[in-house]
């Protein structure tokens, strides 16, 4: 049965494969009920870091990756869920094609905080690139940096 990460941030597909090689885009969609936010100040980045929360009145644009048990081991690996900065939960992702379930990683850390300028230009512009309505990435460019 196929599994599937749904990221809000991570919408290049090239960057994916640089990461997951083996985990194909299977599509795009919205998380709705939650908020594309940033936290972890104190984690000592450049910025605070993307992470999701629950908001019944947001959505989220998300990139559907199928994903390989490998891929899923390194992507645990690379968001730092062994080191416990962000969690993987289980997410539904609207999709043209109707619910697909999926998951995603929120921070484990306190909301707050502004990310980099060239972080947030990387999520802007992958945005961009995957389609996301032009509102929605107004909205991102709009959003304050560090």
């Amino acid at each position: 049965m196929a599994r599937y990460a749904a990221y809000a941030t991570n919408l290049d597909p090239q960057r994916m494969l640089d990461r997951a090689p083996h985990s194909p885009v299977a599509g795009t969609g919205w998380l709705a009920g939650w908020r594309l936010t940033f936290g972890g100040a104190d984690l000592n980045w450049d910025g605070s870091l993307a992470t999701v929360v629950e908001d019944p009145s947001e959505t989220v644009f998300v990139m559907l990756y199928e994903v390989s048990d490998l891929d899923e081991r390194l992507l645990d690996e690379w968001e730092g869920s062994a080191l416990g900065i962000y969690d993987k939960i289980r997410v539904r992702v609207q999709t043209l094609d109707g619910e697909q379930v999926a998951w995603t990683y929120v921070l484990n850390d306190y909301e707050g905080g502004s990310p980099s300028q060239r972080y947030l230009d990387d999520i802007v512009s992958a945005a961009a690139a995957a389609g996301a309505p032009d509102d929605y990435v107004d909205a991102l460019r709009r959003r304050p940096t560090r």
